[in-house]
């Protein structure tokens, strides 16, 4: 039988995050060209009512520069803001880094506007002269930051959203007043609110574990519900003999492998029970038999 290429895990919440980021790219493209097609047709609407000496194609330029650049740089803030999310535990340590962040992203703002202006205007026989820097960059600064933090706060907000229609899961903490219910340091239940509505997934019936940037999807009955937390932090609180590491990227229940398909590399494939195929690096394909023989002696044959 021909083996079948790996299949990622989590692909249906993968695609659905990259649904949501071609949304906000979408989403800001109309936002800003609309902002520039208007503000072009009230500036020169102001330029003839007050006998201002702007040709059409400079207040363009002006403005469709400022946009331009706006979505060149979009893609990196909200990949940034996928790598360093703003979360309750979070917000404090990572704030003061965002306020960098929108420093660097005026001043890459300015810089290309800049060059794009002095291109077109020579272009025209004309010269752009934007003025002092230090005028510009303050002036400037203080309409990018506002730009740069809707944009964060709307991206944050879309994310948020995206996770709850999905389920997003959480580790059971303890509580406030008397014992908790089980063990939460091994816990055999993961929270998982989707909705506005909170059910519990038992630690059983997770198949396997993707890491996936500051989240870990949760692989159950089909379903991936993200956990923030990484892989090493989830992997201390699992049962050794039930989840093993199979990749730098992933663990899997044991009792969800039915066979361990060795490559020439030295690597592997694990056939999952509901036919998904993952990866097993060669780091962690002999940890992985060795569990495995304790469980399943098929296995350990592979």
């Amino acid at each position: 039988m021909e083996a079948t290429a790996p299949i990622p895990p989590g692909k249906e919440l993968d695609q659905a995050h990259r649904r949501r980021r071609w949304l906000m790219i979408g989403f800001w493209l109309l936002v800003f060209v609309t902002a520039a097609i208007g503000n072009t047709m009230t500036s020169r609407m102001d330029a003839i009512r007050y006998n201002i000496a702007a040709p059409t194609w400079q207040i363009a330029t002006n403005e469709f520069s400022s946009i331009t650049i706006g979505l060149f740089i979009l893609p990196f803030l909200l990949w940034a803001c996928d790598r360093w999310p703003l979360h309750a535990d979070t917000w404090r340590r990572r704030l003061p880094l965002y306020f960098l962040g929108s420093v660097a992203y005026s001043a890459v703002h300015v810089v290309g506007m800049d060059l794009i202006r002095i291109l077109v205007y020579g272009s025209f026989g004309s010269r752009y002269e934007p003025g002092p820097w230090t005028t510009q960059a303050v002036y400037e600064y203080l309409k990018d930051v506002r730009t740069f933090f809707l944009i964060v706060a709307v991206g944050h907000m879309v994310e948020w959203f995206g996770r709850h229609i999905k389920g997003e899961a959480s580790l059971l903490d303890v509580p406030d007043e008397g014992p908790p219910v089980e063990a939460v340091d091994r816990p055999e239940r993961f929270l998982v609110r989707k909705l506005g509505r909170d059910f519990l997934v038992a630690t059983a019936d997770i198949e396997w574990v993707q890491s996936a940037g500051n989240y870990v999807n949760l692989r159950v009955r089909g379903r991936d519900y993200p956990l923030r937390s990484t892989l090493a932090a989830l992997e201390t609180r699992l049962d050794p003999a039930v989840f093993v590491r199979a990749h730098r990227s992933y663990l899997v229940q044991l009792a969800q492998v039915t066979a361990i398909e060795p490559l020439d590399a030295g690597d592997a494939r694990l056939h999952m029970t509901d036919g998904t195929v993952l990866p097993c690096s060669r780091r962690y394909r002999e940890s992985l038999r060795a569990a495995a023989a304790g469980a399943e002696p098929a296995l350990a044959r592979a």
